[in-house]
């Protein structure tokens, strides 16, 4: 809804809670619809068109063109519309298409890409851990546009991930695990013992030392 308004230049307000005053104009409308379908049962159209083309008239001569005591002279909403000074603002067809796509969140994960309907999309590695926003069309997944802040919406399309054929390559020789031909442990222990033997050489070991004589040590 959010962004449907956006792109239409509309403002979005939402009634308070348990205000009946500030949603008056659409209760009224719906009383309007309510009224046309306990009629409609009636005449049971066979078809949409026919439903839709009794509504169209139901809609214009019960609503659109019937004296409105809510409006100022007791005029219709017709009167009042075209009463009105403000200038008409008019949109591409265009325009309106894409603000009535659907659109959802995504988190785009490590390696680039976001999951969409069971289906993978490269959004970009720029945008990793980013959250864009997908809009697509229901009827055609096959390419989906993404928008993000500070960027113009680009395109992105489904990742066609085919099956492996054939037997996987062989791993080069030098990476390939060899036995083992000695215990590194053993020759770390090793070097380790020499090292402790040539520092402790230089240290005067006393019981090499010959007493002279009981009173000496």
């Amino acid at each position: 809804m959010h962004r449907t308004c956006g792109k239409l230049g509309t403002r979005l307000v939402f009634a308070k809670p348990r205000s009946p005053e500030a949603t008056g104009k659409v209760e009224r409308f719906n009383r309007v619809v309510d009224s046309f379908l306990n009629e409609s049962r009636l005449e049971k159209p066979q078809s949409l068109d026919k439903l839709n083309e009794l509504f169209g008239v139901w809609l214009e001569e019960c609503y659109q063109n019937k004296p409105h005591s809510g409006l100022d002279g007791n005029t219709s909403p017709q009167a009042a519309f075209r009463s009105d000074n403000k200038a008409l603002k008019y949109l591409d067809p265009q325009t309106i298409a894409n603000a009535f796509l659907h659109c959802e969140e995504r988190k785009v994960d490590k390696a680039g890409c976001i999951s969409f309907a069971g289906n993978k999309y490269e959004v970009g590695l720029s945008f990793i851990g980013c959250r864009v926003q997908v809009v697509y069309d229901p009827a055609d997944i096959n390419e989906l546009t993404i928008e993000y802040e500070g960027h113009a919406p680009w395109t992105v399309k489904q990742l066609a991930i085919g099956e492996k054929a054939g037997k996987r390559p062989p791993m080069p020789e030098h990476l390939q695990p060899r036995p083992a031909g000695s215990s590194r442990l053993l020759a770390a222990a090793a070097e380790k013992n020499r090292q402790r033997k040539e520092r402790q050489a230089p240290a005067i070991s006393f019981r090499a030392v010959n007493k002279e004589n009981n009173n000496h040590v």
